[in-house]
């Protein structure tokens, strides 16, 4: 569906993206995750048309995206990271603008905007103003936005980094409910909860660079590493440093009270790990073995800087 090959791309001298390239299969959810300032938006930027590249190839439905740009764009649908309205409207007044601009004939807009309100749930606000709308509201009008022509590809910029617990799950739920109606979404987002929920496949981009690209059921599978979660009575002073220095520790995440310690020998980990923390001056309040989450691989990923493509 869509293929980036060799991208670069640069403000003055600085090198933003420095070469990447990935494949996005057709019908699934791509999640391209990374730290803020990774070049994750410039990525979005270059794919949805409003930013041009220094050099590389970008392919959708295998055209030229430069050659066959006013064409491909119509079967792209984009929701940016901090969406813009006429405050001044409603929802059916904006999405029916949305409509006319697009072009799509004005006897069946008026039920594809009653259908798309139902499905981002805000029917019954369907004649509130949107400046009295809530940030997960907006966020939700902006998506009812991006799919009313009926794109086959949808990129979201963080469509849930902004928002609440609540208004985080119900955008969840709508991208699984467009990923069941075979809609191919590339997610980029920094929120690795959201992307191992929904993603079928993640890339991880460092400084402008593709360290990781796979199939999110063969990450676990390779890089699945056994996780300590510790915490202590007190809050935490040596123990990060005398933790980091044993050679079975493969990386550990500090915060307040708690360390989350990745082992790369599960076997000595196990044998290991109470004799170490017996002889701390902290008393362990708390001890749990699990298996490493989708946040783990990406800190470990991230912390050796190894480009695996």
């Amino acid at each position: 569906m869509i293929k980036v090959a060799d991208l670069k791309k640069s403000y003055q001298r600085l090198e933003v993206l420095k070469g990447i390239s990935f494949d996005v299969k057709k019908g699934s959810v791509f999640g391209f995750i990374g730290k803020n300032g990774a070049g994750k938006t410039t990525t979005m930027n270059i794919l949805t048309g409003l930013l041009r590249f220094e050099s590389g190839q970008i392919l959708i439905n295998g055209m030229d995206f430069l050659k066959n740009k006013i064409e491909l764009l119509k079967s792209i649908g984009y929701l940016p990271e901090n969406p813009v309205f006429y405050e001044y409207m409603n929802a059916y007044e904006y999405l029916n603008f949305i409509g006319e601009i697009t072009g799509l004939k004005t006897k069946k807009l008026n039920f594809d905007i009653l259908h798309l309100l139902k499905v981002v749930n805000l029917k019954i606000q369907a004649k509130r103003r949107i400046s009295g709308y809530s940030r997960g509201m907006k966020q939700r009008l902006a998506l009812a936005a991006a799919i009313i022509h009926e794109p086959d590809i949808l990129f979201l910029d963080e469509p849930a980094s902004a928002l609440d617990p609540e208004g985080r799950l119900e955008m969840l739920a709508l991208l699984e409910e467009l990923k069941r109606r075979g809609k191919t979404i590339f997610l980029s987002t920094h929120i690795l909860n959201d992307a191992e929920r929904v993603c079928d496949e993640v890339c991880i981009i460092e400084e402008g660079r593709i360290l990781l690209d796979e199939k999110l059921s063969d990450l676990y599978d390779k890089y699945i590493q056994p996780v300590f979660d510790i915490e202590f009575e007190k809050e935490l002073t040596v123990e990060t440093e005398i933790l980091n220095k044993l050679s079975w520790v493969e990386s550990i995440k500090a915060c307040g009270k708690i360390i989350n310690l990745s082992v790369n020998n599960i076997k000595i980990g196990r044998a290991e790990i109470l004799k170490v923390l017996s002889g701390l001056d902290n008393y362990v309040t708390s001890f749990q073995i699990r298996k490493s989450s989708l946040e783990d691989i990406f800190i470990n990923i991230t912390n050796q800087g190894r480009k695996v493509k």
